[in-house]
């Protein structure tokens, strides 16, 4: 008999998630399937309620929510034989949309059913994994903003875009060893990524892949707000590397110094987190979590 645990985040995206067994039921008959429904209550509780399920041997543990609940589950079944299944429920849903699972409840269903999986790329900064992509800079605080609101809704993202464009805050120096490289930058951004998209079809990293071993990384110079605006437009098009502020890189590590030795602001798979350091070390786990696409 297999056995599926459903983490649910209830307030992702719009909110008001949930799934019943009556529900599911449908998909997955008592004489195959054993069916555990666990709900967040608050910020890393999925992490607690997956470390319960690979205890009780669940086989496959599905994240119910956007990519933050998604980092929160898969982070506890990196590198195991536990499968990752995907209900996306966020607002944004980069990973989900990345690896072609519908938002139709009932198709992700009938995915999670069919059970065909693949082998994907872990990324790690400082010992917490990312599966879509981490930032310091410009994006962490517009995550930062976001996150401020109620509701975490397209129209919540546009406007802690905007208000981050016109906050102050002076740009620091950053050393970032990539390559056999070192670079003294003052960066407005660092975005390094293992997923070809940050969410609502958006993308800095058109090329990245899943699969590859390599992390695709975007660094941006310091820009004004009319450059941070264009950056954006081009980016809609996929040509926000025409600017010469912006430059592109692979690689499968990189180390990050900021040089006032003040902790680092950063965004991870969408959530905001502050390092309680001045170095950011990232790197790749070569197709280290399997999930169901």
């Amino acid at each position: 008999m297999k056995k599926i645990h459903f983490i649910i985040n209830p307030v992702a995206g719009k909110g008001n998630n949930s799934l019943s067994y009556k529900h599911l039921k449908s998909f997955f008959n008592k004489e195959q399937y054993q069916i555990v429904i666990k709900q967040s209550t608050h910020k890393k509780h999925a992490v607690t309620l997956t470390q319960d399920s690979v205890n009780e041997q669940a086989d496959v543990i599905v994240a119910c929510g956007g990519d933050g609940t998604i980092n929160e589950v898969a982070s506890c079944i990196v590198g195991s034989n536990i499968i990752l299944g995907i209900i996306p429920l966020g607002s944004g849903n980069g990973l989900a949309s990345n690896l072609k699972i519908p938002k139709n409840i009932n198709k992700a269903l009938n995915l999670i059913k069919a059970q065909n999986t693949l082998l994907i790329d872990s990324g790690v900064i400082n010992e917490r994994y990312f599966f879509s992509n981490c930032g310091i800079g410009f994006d962490a605080q517009v995550i930062k903003n976001y996150e401020s609101y109620k509701h975490h809704t397209l129209k919540s993202y546009i406007k802690a875009y905007f208000k981050t464009i016109f906050q102050k805050k002076e740009l620091v120096d950053f050393e970032i060893e990539i390559n056999d490289t070192i670079l003294q930058v003052k960066p407005f951004m660092i975005f390094t990524s293992n997923s070809n998209e940050l969410g609502y079809k958006i993308s800095l990293t058109p090329q990245a892949s899943l699969q590859d071993g390599i992390l695709d990384i975007v660094i941006v110079s310091k820009i004004g707000k009319i450059k941070t605006l264009l950056v954006s437009i081009l980016m809609l098009f996929k040509k926000h590397t025409l600017l010469k502020e912006v430059k592109q890189y692979e690689s499968n590590k990189l180390v990050i110094h900021k040089n006032n030795k003040a902790s680092i602001e950063t965004q991870i798979d969408g959530e905001f987190y502050l390092l309680q350091n001045s170095q950011a070390s990232i790197s790749i786990l070569n197709k280290s979590l399997r999930v169901i696409s």
